[in-house]
């Protein structure tokens, strides 16, 4: 949440930061901001709304300089507007600096601080830390934030600039992430490799408690105490290709279409057909104790606990371990049992969400492998966990999720192969799962090809502000990611149950007007659900039906049914999600909502 881009080279950075921040807008677009030092002092220019209102109001007037910091936001404290957009600047006007993350204490900081004569004008914490910066000020701006970071509480991933120090980018992350990008008489500090990747690919990704300076000529990593830091450079395997729209009207969309790809991308050189086994070394640990492990926690939050639903059911059914599937925002604030033979899998796109990071270091206090399962390689999650799975689904710019979700399904359906072949499953049922595996690229293609019964749905449907959506076993959690999806994007107010929960609550809400999605496919509960259609048609509910192809029964019972290939029934929400991504972006679209930018939502949750 929020983005941080800053420059310090050789070019005029004006456009480097807007195009960095414009690489970064699904982080937050509240507001936006740019400092620069224009040679006099620090010039700030920032505005409410989106990125193209600020470079609309620079007009190509803006400031000129070398050095820069810029900041997109996603509100925390304080409403969004010009005011407590950032930068923010310190009192005698000199510094300016940039921040993500929530300053926890800085009610306490705020009011010292008054009591010494400082003055503020924003609502936010953000200026607090630039007025405790200025107070330590003394010549050595990096030393300045150091001893003011030690007095902070909370997270904070930060880009600090003086104009007594003209070449210099100070940058210090806790809790929020930060990277360093490295050129040739040129550095750059961000919130996310997307907004240097125009620049360069070779970054270091700073942890927690380490600070940065950068210049024309280098860069040195330190802990905010001051003690040097010896760090890897790494380098970013993303073309720039991925993170633009090819030509899509959406990023949402161009994600979906690109699901057939990145699903191959999980399982690629991971499964073996012949032997009907996986193989996935970073997980770090040796086949004997893999058999060892006799339950499983799975932690993740929104989508990402949707997916790990999923994989709760194939492992206990496909690996016959023990799974619960836990919210990461409430695993660290409960005392969780984690006995020795518990492993927990952390699922984060980004790697960076706060609460399941926070999580994942709960369960490793208690004793417990933690095993990310991630998309954003140097993360940090993927930096902290024991081991783990890389989903490999290729960079994620649409708020809502759509491939990232497919991706960890596949990786837990992987992950399930290669727990289930050193337990209880035989090579015959390895290879059907394979081959079921590697089949589903190509039914995705087959689904994407007719969107157009999908586009017409939408358009009967898109003026209805209720929605239910139904699905048992594997489904369930599908249903309940369809409903998340028109939630996020489209703003109508839609839930998701398990089909056969109808009966003991929601069908208070059926009428007419209510637009009920099941998800029917052929499987051992499929009468069940064919009954609970007719519940609804009973009601007079509008019945959407996702449906095995050639199934003509449900069409006597639903009034649209959208098809999709069979498959097992342990990957069938890899189809049976797309039409349901699908359903609710057009109905977006027709709503007239900002698919990839929906409000109040951003990407990467590192606030808790």
């Amino acid at each position: 949440m929020c983005g941080i881009v800053g420059y310090a080279g050789h070019q005029d950075c004006l456009d480097i930061l807007v195009d960095g921040l414009k690489r970064l807008e699904y982080r937050g677009y509240d507001s936006a901001g740019v400092a620069i030092l224009n040679g006099k002092g620090v010039e700030i220019r920032k505005m409410a709304g989106k990125i193209a209102q600020l470079e609309g109001s620079l007009n190509g007037d803006g400031p000129k300089g070398v050095t820069g910091i810029g900041h997109t936001r996603w509100a925390t404290h304080g409403e969004p507007n010009t005011l407590n957009a950032h930068p923010h600047i310190d009192g005698s006007g000199k510094l300016a600096l940039v921040h993500n993350g929530i300053i926890e204490n800085y009610g306490s900081l705020k009011a010292k601080l008054e009591s010494e004569g400082h003055k503020f004008e924003t609502e936010t914490d953000t200026e607090v830390l630039a007025h405790l910066i200025e107070k330590y000020y003394e010549g050595n701006l990096e030393e300045a934030v150091g001893k003011a970071l030690n007095l902070v509480e909370g997270t904070f991933g930060i880009a600090v600039v003086h104009e007594d120090e003209p070449t210099k980018i100070v940058g210090a992350r806790h809790g929020s992430p930060l990277v360093v990008g490295i050129g040739d008489g040129e550095h750059w500090v961000a919130s996310d490799v997307s907004a240097i990747l125009r620049h360069t690919k070779q970054v270091v990704y700073l942890d927690d408690g380490e600070l940065v300076v950068i210049t024309p000529d280098g860069y040195r990593t330190t802990t905010i105490d001051g003690h040097l830091r010896d760090k890897e450079v790494q380098e970013v395997e993303w073309e720039l290709e991925q993170i633009e729209k090819g030509g899509y009207d959406h990023f949402m969309l161009k994600e979906i279409f690109e699901q057939p790809d990145s699903i191959q991308n999980t399982y690629r050189g991971r499964v073996v057909l012949e032997d009907g086994i996986a193989h996935l070394g970073g997980l770090n640990m040796e086949q004997h104790a893999l058999r060892l492990i006799d339950r499983i926690i799975i932690i993740g939050c929104g989508t990402s606990w949707h997916s790990a639903m999923i994989g709760e059911y194939m492992l206990e059914e496909y690996a016959g371990i023990p799974v619960e599937v836990e919210y990461a925002s409430e695993f660290r604030y409960r005392n969780p049992i984690v006995k020795q033979g518990t492993v927990c899998f952390v699922i984060s796109q980004s790697g960076e969400t706060i609460d399941t990071l926070a999580a994942m270091r709960e369960a490793q206090a208690k004793g417990a492998p933690a095993l990310g399962l991630v998309n954003v390689v140097g993360s940090t999650i993927a930096r902290e966990s024991d081991g783990g799975v890389y989903i490999h689904a290729g960079p994620e710019i649409g708020v809502a999720s759509t491939k990232a979700f497919t991706s960890q399904v596949a990786a837990l359906a992987v992950l399930t192969l290669a727990l289930g072949r050193l337990r209880n499953l035989s090579q015959e049922q390895g290879r059907t799962m394979v081959q079921a595996l590697e089949k589903i690229p190509e039914q995705m293609r087959q689904i994407l090809k007719n969107t157009e019964q999908i586009q017409e749905i939408a358009k009967a449907y898109a003026h209805h502000n209720n929605f239910l959506y139904l699905g048992r076993g594997y489904n369930f959690p599908a249903a309940l990611e369809g409903a998340l999806k028109l939630k996020e994007i489209s703003y109508i107010h839609a839930e998701g149950y398990p089909a056969a929960e109808m009966k003991h609550g929601p069908i208070a809400l059926i009428d007419e007007n209510m637009p009920v999605v099941f998800i029917c496919i052929q499987d051992s509960a499929y009468d069940k659900i064919l009954s609970n259609m007719e519940e609804v048609r009973a009601r007079k509910g509008k019945i959407i039906a996702i449906a095995t192809e050639g199934d003509t029964k449900v069409k006597e019972k639903a009034d649209h049914v959208i098809y999709v290939p069979a498959t097992e029934k342990m990957l069938s929400p890899l189809l049976t999600v797309l039409p349901l991504q699908l359903l609710a972006y057009y109905i977006a679209v027709e709503r007239g909502c900002d698919v990839d930018q929906p409000r109040n939502l951003a990407k990467s949750v590192t606030v808790e």
